[in-house]
């Protein structure tokens, strides 16, 4: 097929009797969307380029108020739009004008001899069904148009994110938009009206059915092991389903690899579980994780403080590390990778300030990411299907804690405690943390045995255990925990209770001088 659409010809829009359009030299675009982002610059630049606009409703009334020469569709199709709107461009002048193949001899004469003028641009986006979820909002024109327009894509250019008004004014000034972009953005239609759809779907069917949509997949270096493969998408999110080609802070996902070698299934597990534990915290916060689990975390004034504490506080593990950062990256830190040869596979930052890139080029393998945010929720796949849950961001304050013991915990104890328990959520469960001066001084996690996580975290604890803090992401099924925490020095517990032995544990921690105060609320994590 050719590159170049296949113009042979067009109406005027200039209305003769009885509503027929006699032909003329020109081209048409329909525009009608809900999302005027952008829409007036994008009308502009189609009139320069002789474009005549055929568009309906509230985007009519804009482009005019703007002095933008447009017409309605009702004097396209010579039918006013009825049943309050919902019937406005569903007639053979819009659609006909759509799908009729150019360059195919019967589609040419049923459209010359129907008065049907050819459609080369279509402009729609859809009714915020995401923010209002009733009857009224679901859509069916704008589907329909984007869809007509995507399914004749060699002929018909389909627009629906406002983010792409600029590349296709940019490749129409030179000519037309190649059939690669045009391919692209009828993918991009489909998918809208997809996840729509599935939006919608899922409103019926009062959640019983649902759908994720997936996009931008790119290969990976390998999978879980270098004979697995892998592959990484971008979760479509749903609640903002007419931008899929944005900036990368309003994406789903996220991120952006700034240097360093490909990134593996690992790399982004491991970075996914370091970014999430990074963002828990307010403070300034460095968190290393090896294997999904963190090794050091520390929170101070300083992005840097906070960088130095979170390696020293287990320098053993943090060894092919994955850093993450709740600040921008300095060149400082920077400085102290290379000054200390750290061993870094990924350092995951919200930004690199000026300076940062160019030393941690001496390290050319350092995968280094620039992260926007998260999301909302998280997907994972089981037993064929797919498990769904939303992110844990239940915060935990000194107003939840209750007091089990007659020994009460003092301020820095309480910090030390708050502290603990947001480091405690990011370790795989059986997970026990020890922690002192907003520093993880030992971690024990992913075991199967609660007293052999205390028992972990008092060996990698050693003698900075003493004066320490524990916490505990489940309940304590018997006091041997309590007991090997005591045995270590631990001063204050923070666990969620709801044990049945709950009355045991207390009398125990009591019994040994170690305070205690539960959350009533777990956080386990798989």
């Amino acid at each position: 097929m050719s590159a170049q659409p296949r113009i042979l010809y067009s109406f005027s829009l200039a209305k003769a009797q009885h509503g027929i359009y006699t032909h003329s030299v020109g081209k048409r675009a329909l525009l009608s969307v809900y999302d005027k982002t952008g829409i007036e610059e994008f009308a502009r630049i189609l009139t320069e380029l002789d474009f005549e606009i055929i568009s309906t409703g509230g985007t009519l009334k804009t482009l005019k108020k703007a002095g933008i020469p447009a017409i309605a569709v009702e004097d396209v199709t010579g039918f006013s739009e009825c049943f309050g709107g919902r019937v406005k461009t569903m007639h053979p002048a819009v659609f006909g004008g759509i799908l009729f193949r150019r360059g195919n001899p019967d589609d040419e004469a049923s459209a010359d001899k129907q008065k049907i003028a050819p459609i080369g641009l279509v402009c729609v986006n859809l009714y915020p069904f995401a923010d209002k979820q009733d009857i009224e909002t679901i859509d069916i024109g704008g589907p329909a148009l984007l869809r007509s327009a995507a399914k004749n894509y060699e002929d018909v250019i389909v627009v629906c994110d406002p983010a792409d008004y600029k590349r296709v004014a940019a490749e129409l000034k030179i000519g037309a938009p190649s059939q690669r972009l045009r391919r692209e953005l009828a993918a991009k239609a489909f998918l809208r009206t997809a996840a729509y759809d599935t939006m919608i779907t899922e409103w019926l069917s009062d959640g019983k059915n649902t759908g994720v949509m997936l996009t931008d997949g790119q290969t990976l270096r390998y999978g879980e092991n270098p004979h697995q493969w892998g592959k990484y998408f971008s979760i479509f999110e749903p609640s903002h389903p007419a931008r899929t080609t944005v900036q990368p802070e309003e994406k789903g996902v996220c991120w952006q690899k700034l240097q360093g070698k490909e990134v593996s299934y690992l790399n982004l597990l491991d970075a996914d579980a370091a970014w999430a534990a990074a963002n828990e915290f307010e403070a300034p916060t460095a968190v290393f994780v090896k294997h999904a689990n963190p090794s050091g975390i520390a929170s101070r004034e300083s992005i840097e403080d906070a960088f130095q504490l979170a390696y020293d506080a287990d320098r053993l593990s943090a060894f092919g590390v994955i850093i993450a950062l709740n600040r921008g990256c300095t060149a400082e830190i920077a400085q102290k990778i290379i000054e200390q040869k750290i061993f870094v596979e990924v350092i995951i930052a919200p930004s690199f300030e000026n300076g940062t890139l160019e030393i941690l080029r001496q390290k050319p393998n350092i995968r280094v990411i620039v992260a926007y945010g998260g999301l909302l929720q998280n997907y994972r796949s089981a037993l064929g299907g797919m498990l769904v849950q939303n992110t844990d961001d239940r915060i935990v304050t000194e107003r939840d804690l209750t007091v089990v013991t007659e020994k009460k915990p003092s301020a820095d104890q309480v910090r030390d405690l708050l502290f603990a328990w947001k480091c405690v959520k990011h370790c795989k469960s059986n997970a026990i943390v020890f922690a002192k001066d907003r520093v993880t001084v030992g971690i024990g996690a992913g075991q199967t045995s609660r007293v052999d996580a205390a028992w972990i975290a008092a060996k990698r604890a050693g003698k900075k255990a003493n004066g320490a803090v524990m916490a505990s992401d489940a309940f304590f099924p018997f006091p041997d925990s309590v007991e090997e925490a005591a045995s270590r020095g631990i001063a204050a517990i923070i666990q969620p209770g709801g044990s049945v032995r709950d009355q045991e544990i207390f009398a125990k921690a009591g019994a040994l001088e170690v305070v205690m105060v539960t959350t009533g609320v777990r956080a386990f994590r798989h």
